[in-house]
């Protein structure tokens, strides 16, 4: 196969263990309540999960064209939604969610495909230093945006999953950085890259984590998916001297993917919305049954036990007065 196949043939299967790690992650978030789960196996696996994905898409990068291999990416929520469904047994979403799945992967596709992949620049080191202070800075407002979203769930897991998706991409554009560095025989002056591609995706990583804890599966995944290459192809337009096709056209063209590709986010969460939604609320009814005998006032006097007027005596019916009111306790 050509190098070209090979790079769409990895962005595949990098996207199917993007797909598995995230929604490892979810389950895990779900079931430890948002707390750091350093200590549990299963979420390394996630990491693991994540780790092979990121090293797939590196060689993918190596192999094609920045253009071609970041909306491959964007097959991790298509992937994602069958997966959760017959692996976790979660709801897939309905038909709303599908549309809006697809939706944002055409748009996002569209719009990548209109970037020309031939940039004619690498960052200089002192772009670079820039670039890593002002994601910084912005990874920095949406983690305070998130943390006062307060009682707002899907603005907190929108803002975690939008820094997510720019560490994953800024992560992505320092890799291509790199492989350029050492192309032209720079190893050792592309060393704070890797470290910088290190932090932006370990950032990425927990940032994920806690979007999942906060909305979910579907939503959060589809806006890091969009809003990771996105991201890449914004630098990649001002720091690696990449162009629309097509020129003035081509822009408007972009334009209207994007439009397409933030509907479909919109379908999407509207459609998770109304599979996990009835389903957490049978759930939270379901504990609060079995809680009406723990309080029961065993150990308060008689009086308020005998006869049936009153909060208490209307709350415990006959059954319980009977048996509040014996000879023995009087």
């Amino acid at each position: 196969m050509s190098p070209l196949m090979w790079s769409v043939v990895l962005s595949l299967v990098s996207a199917v263990a993007y797909a598995g790690g995230a929604i490892v992650q979810e389950r895990v978030a779900v079931r430890r309540n948002g707390s750091l789960p350093l200590g549990d196996l299963v979420w390394w696996a996630a990491v693991a999960l994540n780790g092979v994905g990121a090293g797939l898409h590196v060689a993918a990068l190596a192999l094609g064209p920045l253009s071609v291999v970041q909306p491959m990416g964007a097959l991790t929520i298509v992937f994602a939604l069958p997966m959760a469904a017959l692996f976790v047994g979660r709801a897939a979403g309905d038909r709303t969610a599908w549309r809006g799945a697809f939706l944002a992967t055409a748009g996002l596709a569209g719009l990548l495909a209109l970037v020309s992949g031939s940039g004619t620049r690498t960052p200089t080191g002192g772009e670079r230093i820039v670039l890593v202070v002002v994601t910084a800075v912005v990874l920095a407002v949406l983690m305070a945006v998130a943390k006062g979203a307060g009682t707002h769930p899907a603005v907190r897991a929108a803002a975690l999953a939008t820094g997510s998706g720019i560490a994953f991409g800024l992560g992505s554009v320092f890799t291509k950085a790199v492989a350029a560095d050492q192309s032209d025989g720079l190893v050792l002056s592309g060393l704070p890259s890797v470290v910088a591609v290190v932090a932006l995706s370990a950032a990425g990583l927990l940032l994920s984590q806690s979007a999942y804890h906060a909305g979910g599966l579907h939503a959060p995944l589809a806006t890091l998916t969009v809003v990771n290459p996105v991201a890449a192809t914004v630098v990649g337009l001002v720091l690696f001297g990449e162009s629309f096709r097509m020129g003035a056209l081509g822009a408007v063209l972009a334009t209207g993917c994007g439009v397409v590709a933030a509907a479909g986010l919109v379908l999407l969460s509207v459609g998770r919305a109304h599979a996990e939604v009835p389903a957490q609320a049978s759930g939270e009814r379901e504990p609060a049954e079995p809680a009406a005998p723990d309080r029961t006032p065993s150990d308060e006097g008689s009086s308020e036990w005998d006869g049936s007027s009153g909060p208490g005596g209307d709350r415990r019916g006959p059954e319980r007065v009977q048996m509040a009111t014996p000879p023995a306790r009087r």
